[in-house]
């Protein structure tokens, strides 16, 4: 009987070991400031063979989103609830995927950008690495650097060459997965790379790589993106691409000191993202080095749309030089966004909507049913709804963890996200019935095919998200009703989940606000060659 009791138990082990053992690991890789078309597998000229790669052979989404903004997006991104529920930056009421896979035997690591509360490491990440600040400069970083909990200075050179944060993002990422391979656990590492967000900084070899391929100007280059966007049947025609505002000027109306200034600037920005691509390339071959690249599930998505600020000081500099800041405007923001409207911050969709990768050898199925179509390439590509909230329900899920109601002394609220793991089986998943949107004075609600959207206190507007994505056509006069009900139940969720008081929750105006966002920087020398 004892005998047959251990055999018993040893068994249980076996198959309890074998089930842990068969759950994925997790990369999870963020970019920052990237527009919806800035990488070639949605629609773009930035050189991006790896992302393209991944997309090739695992499942893109049309219709992710974000939350418009670097920290908020992190927030949702690490603890599947809105910003302000999860307590916004200190996470005093939500809890991290690190977090709850730690409890569950995970090994947890972080390389790049927090832009959070305390560190990643007093919030269940067993190793980090980066940066604790928003932006930094990409050659000499900033106070803010740590290595697993302790300051972490700069130095000129690591691993042989110049300091670059990309680089050194992707060198981290790397040493963590050798780490985590040679364990029997499986693993969780979160990638937030800090590239293409402001200043735009980058190699003087790889800016060159791009001389001359936006002398065309943004007219042009909008176009031929949102043409490779229809010709690769990644977007429907019947969304027409947003034209130009006002407060964006016609390319050929800039002189051509103007032109190369702005031609320039968006070379780095190509090059920044072409270095982040690299990088994400080195990983996939180390998982394979390592053999977990099959169990491994990669999702490749971006904090926000485009950026539209000018902050740009010393044009004279050349963009390689540590002492730059350069950055760009709406005029390439539009391009970014291409075909949405409107920027990062705004809960318009070229705010809120996000290229996303998914890819998983062993756990996304390559036939097409309900849930993906298959595009003339062969790839998947599902027209389902997410949101970055999505991600701790899936990974949930896939990790066979908990998620808990209280951790240490935070009190944790309900779980916002619905899992993507029906989608990645290629089926129709119950989604969610309501999606929330608000940063600052922008706000936003979409239900079903619908979507009320307020910048900056405006009026609100209402589109229908099947026919219309672009949000060209506003139908709030014909539905009045419909828009009176909706920003009710905007306004119960941002006053009993997000707990929003003052401005944020003003009524909105009964006007549309006039919106600029484009500054004159003409003054100085624009060339870099």
């Amino acid at each position: 009987m004892l005998r047959r009791l251990i055999c018993h138990f040893f068994l249980v082990s076996a198959i309890s070991l074998q089930a842990a053992d068969d759950r994925p690991n997790i990369l999870l890789i963020m970019a920052d400031d990237l527009g919806f078309s800035d990488i070639g597998c949605y629609g773009g000229e930035i050189q991006t063979p790896q992302l393209d790669q991944l997309a090739s052979t695992g499942l893109r989404f049309t219709q992710f989103y974000n939350t418009a903004k670097c920290h908020s997006s992190r927030v949702s991104l690490l603890t599947g609830l809105y910003c302000d529920q999860a307590g916004s930056e200190s996470l005093s009421r939500g809890t991290t995927i690190a977090e709850v896979l730690s409890s569950a035997g995970y090994f947890t690591a972080m390389s790049g950008k927090w832009h959070l509360s305390k560190q990643p490491t007093d919030f269940g990440f067993q190793r980090y690495w980066g940066h604790l600040s928003g932006a930094v400069n990409f050659f000499k970083g900033d106070n803010s650097f740590r290595y697993n909990g302790e300051k972490w200075s700069v130095p000129k050179t690591l691993n042989g060459k110049p300091f670059y944060t990309t680089h050194a993002m992707t060198d981290f990422a790397l040493d963590f997965l050798n780490e985590a391979t040679e364990k029997e656990d499986p693993f969780f590492l979160y990638v937030a790379y800090n590239a293409p967000h402001y200043p735009l900084q980058a190699p003087e070899e790889e800016v060159k790589k791009y001389n001359g391929k936006y002398d065309q100007g943004w007219d042009v280059l909008r176009r031929q993106r949102h043409e490779r966007q229809l010709r690769s049947g990644l977007l429907p025609s019947k969304w027409e691409m947003s034209p130009r505002p006002d407060h964006v000027p016609n390319w050929n109306s800039l002189n051509p000191k103007e032109q190369q200034w702005e031609a320039d600037r968006m070379e780095v920005f190509a090059a920044m993202v072409d270095v982040m691509d690299q990088g994400i390339g080195r990983l996939v071959e180390r998982l394979k080095e390592k053999g977990v690249y099959e169990n491994t599930l990669i999702l490749f998505c971006s904090d926000n749309g485009a950026c539209p600020f000018e902050r740009t000081r010393g044009r004279y500099l050349k963009p390689w030089d540590s002492e730059s800041y350069w950055t760009y405007d709406a005029s390439w923001a539009h391009v970014g966004n291409t075909p949405f409207r409107l920027y990062k911050q705004n809960q318009h969709e070229g705010g809120i909507s996000s290229p996303m990768i998914a890819h998983w050898p062993k756990g996304i199925k390559r036939e097409s049913e309900k849930g993906t179509r298959r595009m003339a390439d062969g790839s998947l590509v599902t027209d389902q709804s997410g949101h970055l909230v999505d991600f701790m329900a899936t990974i949930l899920e896939l990790g066979k963890a908990r998620y808990p109601d209280e951790v240490d002394d935070r009190k944790i609220d309900p779980l916002m996200g619905r899992s993507l793991v029906p989608v990645f089986k290629g089926k129709p998943r119950e989604g969610h019935q309501t999606l929330y949107f608000h940063f600052g004075t922008d706000r936003a609600l979409r239900q079903g095919d619908w979507k009320i959207v307020s910048a900056k206190s405006g009026r609100w507007e209402l589109y229908n998200m099947d026919e219309d994505r672009t949000e060209m056509h506003d139908l709030a006069s014909m539905h009045p009703q419909r828009v009176n009900q909706m920003a009710a139940e905007w306004l119960q969720i941002a006053r009993d989940k997000e707990r929003l008081k003052g401005r944020h929750i003003a009524p909105v105006k009964s006007r549309l606000q006039s919106l600029n966002f484009r500054k004159s920087t003409l003054s100085g020398s624009a060339s870099k060659n």
